[in-house]
């Protein structure tokens, strides 16, 4: 008999999720995260009612009363290596605290990166044998596709056809670079024949970067999106010249596999986990050199790519695949429960 998931979360996002429509039975819980409510509104009772045999985390902020047996997902450390960039002295301990916390209560713990499992050694007290490396993966639909299937983008997002497009998709944090980007940017010799989009919900409001963008004379070269559809995110991929991802620390940088899933050229930073996402079929640049970072870009945008070079990336991003994901981490909850 094949074992029972028995999600919780918000019902009406797990319900709409294709993956569990089958799913007979979800526990209700919603709470804001890194704070007490999350820790009195979790389903304690509902969850020993149902006598389940483990209990998987997918993050760091653990419930802390939670006496079962239990496997935490680590994706990064960004909270303890840039803890310089949280809000307050207690967020920087609570950070702390939960982490120590899941490591110690995690009989398992899963991580996406050798980056981040090299860290999580580096910082805390724990066993090497406890930490598995499970890398995250491009969905199937996320490939190249016609230039022709594209072309509505354009009109959409006002993206100037006579441009060369470089696009980064992500959030607003700190630890994302984004004002050393838009540095960069500014510093390219052609930027004049260049359009810069930014994707994602950050992007909707742009108040942190607008006065970065209008003091850098660029601000008309800068386009925010706002939200994209998944369909819509494929197809930005397909369409740009360059995907640039100037991050300072990412536990995996799963718009870098996507990106490369899709052909396009990508130059990374060469931080933490991403030249283990990347390997040797993009180039890289140092994220606080930003000579070097608009170095990079200038030359990937004027070469020439070849058809080689494209199926390269395309086969190497098929390596991060979300079948072996889940087929790995279900063959360690298997193993665990033997």
């Amino acid at each position: 008999m094949g074992a029972m998931i028995l999600p919780f979360g918000k019902e009406d996002q797990l319900r709409n999720s294709k993956e569990l429509k089958e799913i007979e039975k979800i526990i209700p819980f919603s709470s804001p995260i890194y704070g007490i409510k999350e820790q009195l509104k979790f389903p304690y009772k509902e969850l020993k009612k149902e006598k389940i045999d483990l209990l998987h985390i997918p993050h760091y902020n653990v419930p802390l009363f939670y006496k079962g047996d239990m496997i935490v997902t680590i994706h990064d450390l960004t909270h303890i290596v840039y803890s310089e960039f949280l809000s307050s002295k207690f967020a920087k301990f609570y950070a702390k605290f939960m982490m120590k916390m899941a490591i110690k209560k995690a009989k398992i713990i899963l991580t996406e990166s050798q980056n981040t499992k090299n860290d999580l050694l580096k910082y805390f007290k724990i066993n090497e044998n406890n930490i598995k490396v499970v890398c995250l993966g491009a969905k199937e639909d996320i490939a190249p596709k016609n230039k022709e299937e594209i072309s509505y983008l354009y009109e959409k997002f006002k993206i100037p056809q006579d441009k060369k497009l470089l696009m980064y998709v992500g959030n607003l944090k700190p630890h994302k670079n984004l004002e050393k980007l838009l540095v960069a940017f500014s510093k390219l010799k052609n930027n004049e024949e260049c359009t810069l989009l930014l994707v994602g919900k950050a992007f909707e409001k742009y108040d942190v970067l607008e006065d970065k963008e209008k003091e850098l004379n660029i601000k008309d070269k800068v386009i925010h999106t706002g939200i994209v559809t998944e369909s819509e995110l494929v197809d930005l991929y397909n369409l740009v010249d360059l995907f640039v991802f100037p991050s300072l620390y990412e536990g995996f940088g799963l718009p870098v596999v996507e990106a490369m899933a899709c052909g396009a050229k990508v130059a990374s930073s060469n931080s933490s986990s991403l030249p283990e996402v990347g390997g040797d079929k993009i180039p890289y640049f140092n994220p606080n050199d930003v000579a070097e970072m608009a170095e990079v870009i200038e030359r990937e945008l004027e070469r020439e790519d070849t058809e080689e070079e494209k199926q390269n990336r395309i086969k190497w991003a098929k390596k991060f695949d979300w079948k072996k994901t889940s087929e790995e981490i279900k063959e360690i909850f298997t193993l665990y429960k033997q």
